[in-house]
């Protein structure tokens, strides 16, 4: 490949210095490389931080410098333009960016010498519904979760699988994840680890109220409403509905969110030959 875009957090990236230094390296080798900076702030409109009609039709590869957090927000931004993403890693521990400082040229190397794969990564699609109209909604490529809003107690979720009833969780709130969200959040509250070229959904609850209640995975296809009950005293619960820890959709007691398998896939670029497994192990241990 010879055709790049890079999209840079610069909170991690102070002064762009790495992002030239990319920039400088791959033109050398007579590449194309464009770039924006992602935006400090939200926008409003049809993408949030990184504007996607800026990256020319024919990129092959967008760069993002930052972190998996850095990776998430691009991913939702540009999964229209079916371009794969390649992350390199300036934070701490990631999973999503695979490259960290000292590996970057190197890691260029293989992509300008076409030495690499492409992972399709599952995400999910949530619409929230109040009083049986659809209010908001998104795409998440890490996890949706459902959580209270307010006071600290507990929320009551009602959860359905294609329509038949599943459980009550009476809970500080759930995670809806894909496999590639559960080494987030999701393995954070106890759920399993699961290979990212999986494809299939892990509800995981958050702190419940009960002696017994486990992580439940799901086949991709299948879909998942979740309704918020009434709280103690029959009073009105507020909730919200997050969708990879940003975008936010307000909810209230018999609001519903409809999560199912999206349309849209990220791609990943993967260049170690390392297993799911081995990668794991390393980012536990601290290697």
């Amino acid at each position: 490949m010879d055709q790049f875009y890079i999209i840079t957090n610069g909170d991690k990236d102070k002064g762009m210095q790495v992002t030239q230094q990319i920039a400088a390296y791959l033109e050398a080798r007579g590449c194309c490389c464009g770039g924006q900076k992602l935006s400090a702030h939200r926008q409003k409109g049809l993408y949030h931080y990184t504007d996607p009609s800026l990256i020319p039709p024919d990129t092959q590869c967008i760069i993002v410098l930052g972190g998996d957090g850095t990776l998430l927000q691009a991913a939702r931004d540009v999964v229209d333009t079916g371009i794969p993403l390649f992350g390199i890693n300036m934070g701490t521990l990631g999973y999503l960016a695979e490259v960290d400082r000292q590996g970057i040229f190197p890691a260029l190397d293989q992509l300008l010498r076409d030495e690499y794969e492409v992972e399709n990564r599952m995400m999910l699609k949530g619409t929230v519904y109040h009083e049986g109209k659809p209010v908001g909604g998104g795409i998440a490529l890490n996890d949706i979760v459902i959580g209270r809003d307010g006071p600290l107690r507990v929320i009551c979720l009602r959860n359905y699988v294609n329509g038949e009833h599943l459980n009550v969780y009476n809970a500080d709130g759930m995670i809806v994840a894909t496999p590639t969200g559960s080494t987030g959040y999701s393995l954070s509250a106890g759920g399993p680890l699961v290979s990212p070229d999986a494809s299939m959904t892990v509800i995981t609850p958050l702190a419940p109220h009960t002696l017994n209640s486990r992580s439940i995975i799901l086949p991709a296809e299948d879909v998942i409403t979740v309704e918020i009950g009434e709280g103690r005293r029959q009073v009105q619960e507020s909730g919200l509905a997050t969708f990879d820890g940003d975008t936010v959709v307000p909810m209230v007691t018999g609001d519903r969110i409809v999560i199912e398998k999206a349309q849209v896939s990220t791609q990943i670029i993967k260049l170690s030959n390392l297993s799911f497994v081995e990668v794991v192990r390393r980012k536990m241990s601290g290697q």
